[in-house]
């Protein structure tokens, strides 16, 4: 049964009728749900998984990778960098999650919109939201972490937003070599500037990603941009 929408627009959905109607989340996305002719979102979101793209881009990841995953607001960025972990984390892979912008909360949330149960990689999936984030911070936490765990940043633009931390190229490049020396593959998650919405091309571009500050984009191995359901991969070299 195809769904009228991807499910990231479905998940939007049914957060405005959440806030519309004062409902809790969870019903909220069933109703959804059943307007799409499935049973409840459970099933929704395991037929989603199903078709979903992150297995396949998962495969085309090595430990030692450096991946750039590149979006406007809304169009699934996150929800990519949380399946790429879940991926991982089927194969017996760590899954570890840093984000400067959501709550752990938010992360549970996005779980039950993927259709995936987070206890059931409880002691693979761990989830860190400090202020303190950056790739010192990062390296420290991660200095025992078995080769191929799968680690997200969420997200890029916000590593250098303190001061009191190096820029942006020096935390990349330190990250880089930290992934390679340890044999971790880890995912940036990094906002698209406004300028694309005027464009007239269907996909962002590394051109289109969004720098407060300067940064070699060819720090990055490979490359993922999303937008209305469709995705482009690349490796760029």
């Amino acid at each position: 049964m195809k769904m009228s929408a991807p499910i990231y627009h479905l998940k939007r959905k049914a957060r405005k009728l959440s806030r519309a109607e004062d409902l809790p989340l969870h019903q909220a996305l069933d109703r959804i749900a059943l307007e799409e002719g499935y049973g409840g979102w459970s099933l929704l979101a395991a037929k989603a998984a199903a078709e979903a793209p992150a297995g396949k881009l998962f495969q085309q990841l090595q430990p030692g990778d450096l991946l750039l995953v590149g979006a406007r607001p809304g169009h699934g960025k996150t929800l990519m960098g949380l399946e790429l972990a879940v991926e991982a984390m089927k194969s017996g892979r760590p899954g570890v999650f840093f984000s400067l912008e959501y709550t752990e909360e938010d992360i549970v949330d996005r779980f039950r919109a993927i259709g995936v149960d987070r206890a059931q990689f409880e002691r693979l999936f761990e989830f860190d939201g400090s202020d303190a984030i950056s790739a010192g911070y990062i390296a420290e936490r991660l200095a025992s972490a078995p080769r191929g765990t799968l680690v997200v940043i969420d997200y890029l633009q916000l590593l250098d937003q303190k001061r009191e931390n190096p820029e942006l190229s020096v935390q990349v490049r330190t990250l880089k070599a930290f992934a390679r020396e340890r044999g971790l593959i880890v995912v940036f998650i990094s906002q698209i500037d406004r300028s694309y919405e005027r464009s007239q091309k269907p996909l962002p571009d590394i051109a289109d990603i969004r720098l407060p500050n300067p940064l070699d984009l060819k720090l990055f191995d490979k490359t993922c941009f999303l937008n209305n359901g469709q995705l482009a991969f690349q490796a760029t070299r």
